[in-house]
């Protein structure tokens, strides 16, 4: 077996979402660049297991780089789903009111919408919040997208491609990998995800830590062919969004997740006692669930930051390093943002780009086999429960 010996510009480490849209944006730039994923495939992690809900940025805090991106994200990525041929589902929003204290949040949810210029209106009837630009799409699909429209405009990925070692000079990075093989660069962004710690400790960057928020989901099939036309939102709290209820693009309905901290980045299980957690609150809002027994479930690790969030910029131990790390639950949305952002770091650090270039179209599509979320309940399916234990 030929030993790979890789050289480029920039070397992106971590396959997901986000480590594909920095490698898309660069590419689009005209960066050379390669995209280090350590598994047989992309988006396997954090980005196929969440909840594929394109968020607006309506709820978030105003004056934080996530919400920058999240809202730079928004405006990007209508342009990139469309030439990319990525499905999505324009579904809206809605925030319905239960409890007399949540017509407050609600108020205050709009108005903090409004400083974040997105749009959203209160109904007139019930009081409840909508929010018409949430929408849905297959974040496997969207991650593989933009991958293939990298390699597309000259970019390289490389699977079965862990990084193992990195040492620096002057001229740029050396990065070992698993296998024995080596990859040479300039520069190095590391998007590692749930392992950006790891990442980050290979250059001598201590400066944060990384640690798994768990998220399971339960998948329905609704009786008599119904379907679930928009995206149910909760009242949130300060630490979650809640539960949400949303629509699949196979016609399916998801509700979750929950958000459990842990330190084991391995534990991909859905707890037997998350079944009632998610259920009592999604039936709350989305009634027709009630009764029903979930056809899969899958649980996600979110890439939560030790008291730190969105931690993006060129490291203190090494100007040959980038960090893009504690991206949590919002990495998808903001993930055209968060490219647009680390691109815009290059020239300041002596690599040079073009003006953003269209899409390019892709003539060899890698096009996930099934729906994305059963892609990911059977990846893990000796760790999630039977029908019997969710039912109990």
């Amino acid at each position: 077996m030929t030993t790979r010996s890789i050289s480029a510009t920039v070397a992106v480490i971590g396959g997901g979402v986000v480590g594909a849209a920095i490698t898309f944006t660069l590419a689009h730039r005209g960066v050379d660049v390669v995209l280090l994923e350590s598994d047989s495939d992309l988006a396997y992690s954090a980005s196929g297991t969440n909840s594929g809900v394109l968020h607006t940025g309506f709820d978030s805090t105003p004056g934080q780089l996530e919400t920058e991106l999240i809202i730079r994200s928004a405006a990007i990525r209508p342009a990139v789903l469309d030439a990319l041929d990525v499905p999505v589902i324009h579904a809206g929003a809605e925030l319905v009111p239960h409890q007399p204290e949540d017509h407050d949040t609600i108020r205050e949810l709009a108005a903090n919408a409004a400083t974040n210029g997105v749009e959203v209106s209160i109904r007139k009837s019930d009081g409840a919040l909508l929010v018409p630009g949430e929408s849905v799409t297959d974040p496997v699909a969207f991650t593989l997208a933009l991958a293939g429209s990298a390699v597309a405009a000259g970019a390289q990925v490389e699977l079965n491609a862990r990084v193992v070692g990195a040492s620096t000079s002057e001229d740029g990075v050396t990065l070992q990998l698993e296998d024995g093989g080596e990859v040479t660069a300039k520069l190095a962004i590391n998007s590692a995800g749930l392992h950006a710690d790891d990442i980050a400790r290979l250059f001598g960057d201590d400066s944060f830590e990384i640690y798994p928020r768990k998220g399971e989901f339960f998948v329905f099939e609704l009786p008599e062919g119904k379907t679930l036309d928009h995206i149910v939102l909760p009242v949130p709290t300060k630490r979650t969004k809640g539960v949400l209820v949303f629509p699949t693009l196979d016609g399916h309905v998801v509700a979750g997740p929950t958000a459990v901290d842990l330190e084991d980045k391995n534990d991909w299980s859905v707890r037997a006692e998350a079944h009632t957690e998610v259920l009592e609150k999604a039936a709350a809002n989305y009634p027709a669930l009630e009764g029903l027994t979930p056809i899969a479930t899958y649980a996600g690790l979110r890439p939560a930051g030790r008291d730190t969030n969105y931690v993006i910029g060129v490291s203190d131990a090494s100007d040959k390093l980038i960090n893009v790390a504690a991206i949590r639950s919002t990495g998808l949305s903001a993930s055209l943002g968060i490219g647009a952002y680390v691109a815009d770091l290059l020239p300041g650090l002596g690599i040079e780009t073009t003006e953003q270039q269209a899409p390019t179209p892709i003539t060899d599509r890698a096009v996930p086999q099934g729906e994305w979320w059963r892609r990911t309940a059977n990846r893990h399916a000796a760790a999630q429960p039977t029908v019997e234990q969710v039912q109990r």
